[in-house]
């Protein structure tokens, strides 16, 4: 099955986690890809990871001169877009009473500010009857105590996802969010806990998981792709959900 044969498609956030994942699926079904990231770490696992000319770019979403030097980039090297994944971002709790403005202006820089810029930047390069997807997540439906801006974040990301579809309906072009649960990826060490802190509030999860797992990049990536793909092309305004059943629960 390739079908990613002669498309090109950019992944934000796409040297690690289910960026990576679908990525490197893309590559293998006949597709180019390019993905940008921040760690100097993941940059390289991008690099060994995905074939050799792939386009692996260090690009900050959260900077606001980012979105144009990566629309030029793209634009001059790759020319029009058949799939846009607006996925780079990351999560961070904290006690409510400890929010303060420069926790607050960095995660909304990164997971809203950044894919609104890149949008405005990238929009005219996605071609006619392509595909956009921005990754949204569980977490707005969830109630968290301590994920109330993390959770503001993704809620944008959704009315994000569902206006431009509007936006972008005359040219064909489908825009959608996938909504990750509990993902076995590097999101977990950013949220600083101990070791035992983590492993309880892990087995605490899958209790609240009807499936009593956490999912793998592989099956983000799967749903993704499929959104990216001709397979959905009558699917746009949608949120899919990745996530063990926990939102319905």
């Amino acid at each position: 099955m390739n079908r990613f044969d002669g498309k090109t498609v950019l992944i934000t956030g796409g040297t690690s986690g289910f960026g990576l994942s679908a990525a490197k699926s893309i590559a293998e079904e006949g597709g180019t890809v390019a993905v940008t990231g921040m760690s100097e770490d993941h940059l390289q696992d991008a690099r060994d990871a995905l074939p050799d000319g792939t386009m692996v770019l260090k690009n900050d979403a959260s900077d606001p001169d980012a979105a144009t030097e990566l629309a030029e980039k793209v634009k001059s090297e790759l020319g029009s877009l058949d799939g846009l994944w607006l996925n780079a971002g990351y999560g961070a709790f904290r006690p409510n009473q400890k929010n303060d403005a420069e926790f607050f202006d960095e995660i909304m820089n990164t997971n809203v500010r950044g894919p609104v810029l890149q949008m405005a930047q990238l929009m005219d390069a996605v071609a006619d009857n392509g595909a956009v997807l921005l990754t949204s997540s569980v977490a707005p439906y969830l109630g968290q105590a301590n994920g109330a801006v993390y959770a503001a974040t993704k809620a944008a990301c959704l009315a994000l996802a569902r206006s431009w579809s509007g936006a972008m309906a005359d040219r064909g072009v489908r825009v959608n969010s996938v909504a990750p649960g509990p993902i076995d990826t590097n999101f977990m060490e950013g949220l600083g806990l101990s070791d035992e802190k983590k492993e309880k509030f892990v087995e605490q999860i899958k209790e609240q998981v009807p499936l009593g797992r956490f999912g793998s990049s592989d099956e983000v990536a799967n749903v993704a792709l499929f959104l990216l793909s001709d397979a959905a092309s009558y699917v746009t305004g949608s949120e899919y959900f990745v996530d063990g059943g926990l939102t319905k629960r």
